[in-house]
């Protein structure tokens, strides 16, 4: 099977793509990156994807190398030509290539864009077996974690730590000993007296594509707020679990290795996964 790669205006192979040794994502970290998941040949939550990605754009002042639909077009390119119908799209757009020195280079710059599509698992068929351990570790980050930078390093620190504890995700807790998020999934819980939680979008935390779109699928059938909560509450609460665009909904059944709960998969977990389910796969009802 092609793996195809667009860099820069040209679709390659995978394997001979590459940039400038100077450009500004290797050198400085000075870009931003996108992730959606393919479903069948659709992209799941694009607009909402396309819409942060302009933002984060707009936050660092980096030029969009293309408009909205010549980057739909350039994303279903690359998934053709790859001869795949599922996977993960990766969007990575840098400040460009430019003489090293920290300020902005000189207008006119022209962004580099990079897509590639990756391997990524199915939808689960079931809840059962979808499940994760955790830890929690310190939030290291910058301020600005609202930005979907390509400048991941605390990340990557947090996520080895959680690998070499046996646990999947790392979740991080601010110097109060409030949740964050995790090191790549927005974190939820359904807490002591029933309700629904997760914390409210700010600079601290990435507003979550699937996230929003989870929160667009509640029915009101379970109580729900936007209210953030310690590192106590996460590790008495009924329920925990993970939101992503590869978790979907994915249950914690364990956090520093202790149980939660009483360390099964949760109604509240259940009843999301099948809401999320729906919406990934298109299987609305009728």
């Amino acid at each position: 099977m092609s793996r195809i790669a667009y860099v820069n205006g040209a679709y390659m192979a995978h394997r001979a793509a590459c940039v400038h040794v100077e450009d500004r994502g290797f050198q400085f970290a000075d870009g931003v990156y996108e992730v959606l998941y393919v479903q069948n040949g659709r992209f799941v939550d694009a607009g909402l994807h396309l819409d942060r990605l302009d933002r984060s754009l707009r936050e660092l002042r980096i030029e969009a190398p293309l408009g909205r639909a010549a980057l739909l077009a350039v994303l279903g390119e690359v998934v053709r030509r790859s001869r795949r119908r599922h996977g993960l799209l990766y969007i990575q757009v840098t400040r460009g290539s430019a003489r090293r020195e920290h300020k902005f280079p000189k207008p006119g710059t022209r962004p580099s864009l990079v897509v590639t599509l990756h391997r990524a698992p199915a939808f689960p068929a079931k809840l059962d077996g979808w499940s994760a351990a955790a830890i929690t570790v310190p939030d290291e980050r910058w301020a600005r974690c609202d930005i979907k930078t390509v400048s991941l390093l605390p990340n990557v620190l947090a996520r080895q730590a959680a690998s070499e504890a046996g646990a999947l995700e790392a979740i991080l807790y601010d110097a109060d000993g409030g949740i964050t998020e995790g090191a790549s999934t927005s974190v939820w819980i359904v807490d002591a007296a029933g309700t629904l939680r997760t914390r409210p979008l700010s600079h601290a935390i990435l507003p979550g594509c699937t996230r929003a779109a989870l929160i667009a699928e509640l029915d009101g059938s379970i109580p729900f707020e936007e209210r953030g909560f310690t590192r106590s509450e996460l590790r008495e609460a009924r329920e925990v679990f993970l939101t992503s665009a590869t978790s979907f909904v994915k249950p914690v059944l364990a956090i520093d290795g202790e149980k939660v709960g009483d360390g099964e998969v949760g109604p509240v977990s259940r009843q999301l996964f099948t809401l999320m389910a729906r919406h990934v796969l298109g299987n609305r009802p009728p």
